[in-house]
């Protein structure tokens, strides 16, 4: 299960000469600095499992409530960049944020890969696909499945880290995460038929991502 009652989802590419740059600030800056704030619980930084997902970079980082993600120990942090923050997130592209309500969160723990399903749905057809993804978190070698609505408004704030950022796309609606021991267990998770059934709206952007960082809250990084 997610560690909290809200997230904030990214997925955003890297310029190429920026790419060791970007490993040792999030490494060793951003993630521990956002894992930081009060209310927020863990981080986790994940990386395309093959060419066909697009972002390459996924990161998720779970927090108590939707109410930290639009506090003051957030905005504060975004309005307040690091110099290594803006001059690493101005080599981002084709970054999608999402600050998002957890609807369903199922399953035993982390596992090593991670489906992500971006798309919209109405009110009305969420019941359905909260049903899919309940089902989903049943899967052989599934550790998890969560889907998320995002707060479209408190997602398209700019902010002092933002402003002059060009990169940035309209966040998604909606989106599944489906954890596994592996890609392979992933391949027919939630498949675009299936969830068309449940009344899903197309475009589904379907991403398979490995796990490479996590950071939470410990006595020695508080």
């Amino acid at each position: 299960m997610l560690a909290g009652e809200a997230v904030v989802a990214i997925w955003n590419g890297i310029e190429p000469d920026a790419r060791e740059q970007f490993y040792d600030w999030h490494v060793n800056e951003h993630m521990p600095e956002r894992v930081g704030i009060p209310g927020f619980r863990r981080g986790r930084r994940y990386i395309a499992a093959g060419t066909a997902t697009h972002p390459e970079f996924f990161t998720l980082y779970e927090a108590d409530t939707m109410q930290v993600l639009q506090g003051s120990g957030y905005a504060d942090r975004l309005n307040d960049p690091t110099a290594a923050t803006k001059a690493t997130t101005a080599k981002f592209t084709n970054t999608f944020r999402a600050l998002s309500r957890v609807l369903v969160s199922h399953g035993p723990g982390m596992g090593g890969a991670m489906l992500t399903i971006r798309f919209d749905c109405d009110a009305q057809h969420l019941i359905a696909v909260r049903a899919m993804v309940r089902a989903a978190a049943q899967a052989r070698r599934v550790t998890g499945a969560h889907l998320c609505q995002g707060d479209t408004a408190a997602s398209l704030i700019r902010t002092t880290e933002t402003k002059d950022r060009t990169d940035i796309q309209p966040p998604p609606s909606c989106f599944i995460m489906v954890e596994a021991t592996d890609p392979e267990a992933l391949t027919d998770i939630l498949l675009e038929r299936a969830l068309l059934g449940a009344g899903a709206t197309a475009p589904f952007v379907r991403g398979t991502y490995r796990l490479e960082y996590v950071r939470v809250k410990t006595a020695f990084a508080p």
